[in-house]
Order: structure tokens, then sequence, then C-alpha cells
């Protein structure tokens, strides 16, 4: 397929192949991040979604082709330079018993540190701030293993701020989050957005991956199948084929956006039903 291009664009890959030994996981693949929107990875697991962001933010070596970020290739650019530029949150991130959210926090500044440039005012009014915008500034003092799950990916998610960056990966932000916070958290994605990030994360939640994004990345087996904006690239064939999953499409009551109804083999809503209701 062909890639979102994008003249601005912040990040991108060009003929990435990556794999784990001798398998194969993205197979020259290319992709381009559009500055300024949401950008959202979805497919079945195993599709090779994480891969992919990992191999975006230089955590994964590609055997072959070209990762760009702003315009370099980043396996040129030192790994301070990376860290200033980029900010990422991988899936389930641990932090050291007894760590407080604020030492956390300050933890992003460290790819502004050296041996010349050391703590200063500057580097504390950033954490606070970054506490600040994500909404936890009343937890800096309480131990992060000491949070709910909501809590603790706000904080994450404040140390990638404090490093200074406008673009954040994020692998799986809402995972093992009930429904509330995890709506939560992606509205704290969508602030960011409006405040200037351009974000790029994985979510297995479909539906909340069509009303938060104006970037889908659509992914199977190790390739990019589609990519677009939600109501251009969600469709019941693109379910059928990428997902496996019988469906309807529908207008979202609230958003406008497609709405994704799964069928399933069970509860469908008979006409002898409707005439009873």
């Amino acid at each position: 397929m062909t890639a979102l291009r994008n003249d601005v664009a912040r990040l991108g890959a060009e003929g990435v192949t990556v794999g784990y030994a001798d398998r194969v996981v993205l197979d020259n693949l290319d992709v381009s991040i559009p500055t300024g929107v949401i950008t959202t990875v979805i497919g079945p697991n195993g599709c090779g979604k994480s891969t992919l962001l990992r191999t975006l933010s230089r955590l994964l070596k590609p055997r072959r082709g070209t990762v760009l970020l702003d315009g370099h290739d980043i396996a040129h650019l030192k790994t301070k330079d990376v860290a200033k530029r980029m900010g990422l949150l991988p899936q389930t991130p641990v932090a050291p018993e007894g760590l407080t959210v604020a030492d956390l926090v300050a933890r992003g500044r460290h790819p502004h540190q050296s041996w010349v440039r050391q703590w200063s005012s500057d580097d504390a009014d950033v954490v606070a701030r970054a506490l600040e915008m994500t909404g936890v500034a009343d937890l800096a003092h309480r131990p992060v293993d000491s949070l709910s799950g909501g809590q603790r990916q706000r904080v994450w998610i404040s140390m990638t701020l404090a490093q200074g960056t406008d673009l954040l990966l994020l692998d799986e932000p809402t995972t093992y989050l009930d429904l509330a916070h995890a709506i939560d958290v992606i509205d704290l994605v969508d602030d960011l957005h409006e405040g200037g990030c351009t974000v790029v994360m994985v979510l297995h939640d479909l539906n909340l991956a069509v009303r938060y994004s104006d970037n889908l990345v659509v992914m199977n087996n190790g390739s990019i199948v589609a990519q677009g904006h939600p109501s251009e690239v969600i469709t019941s064939e693109l379910l059928r084929d990428t997902f496996g999953l019988r469906a309807k499409v529908i207008d979202d009551p609230v958003s406008e956006r497609p709405l994704i109804v799964p069928i399933g083999r069970t509860h469908v809503v008979s006409k002898s039903d409707q005439v009873r209701g």
C-alpha cells in the first residue's frame, strides 16, 4: 500500500524490515507519521504493532531500511538527541520500589543533564509543569507503586513530557485499565495533542482508536493494509478481512465517527424480539 505522505512528517520508516532471530515481523514496511495529529496503530494480536513502535523509537534496529526522525536517519543520532525529541511509554513500565512520583517524573530530565549542566531550577519548573499538565501534582510525594493503574499511567506520561518533547509514542497506554480509567487516560492524551503534541499510540480498543485518532494505521501480518482518517478506513470489509470480525459500522451518536458494533454468533435481535419489545 502507499503510506500517507506528509512533507512535515515528524517520524517515518522507509523499506523497514525487522525480525527476531529467523522470524520476520515487519517486511519492507513504509509509514509516515503526520505532524500535529494522533496516529493510532491497530491490528490483530501478533501483527507487529508494538514491534513497529519499538522500531520507530530506535529500541529495535531494522535489518534493512531507514527510520527518519525530523528528516534525519535515527540510527545516526545520539541517544540523548533522540530522547530530547521523542518520548516513549512502553507497555507495562515498572518503577523501582518506593520511588516517588516526583522522582520518577524528574528522570525525564536525564537527557538534558551532563557534567557541565547539572539539575537546575529550570528542570524543577519543567517537572512541576509536567505534573500539573497530567493532573498528578497532588501525588508528587506518593510512591508510584501505591497508585492505581490510571494514576500510574498519568505519572508515566508526565515523565515523558518532562523530557521536553512534543512527540509521544505510547504502547498500549490503556492496558489493564477499566473503561472509565482508559477513557480518562485517552482524554489526557487528547488534551496533550490539543496542546501541540504529535502522538503515536498502539491501542486494542478499536472504538477508542476511531474516536480519538485523526490517522489510523491498520496492520496485519507485519504489513500496513490501510492508513488514513477513521471515516475513510473503517469498513465492515476491513474488519472482516483484518480482524476476522463480523461487525456493523454505524455512525457514533457522540462523535459522528464510525462506531463498530460486533455481531458475533449470539444476542442478535430477531424480528420476533423486536415485536415483543
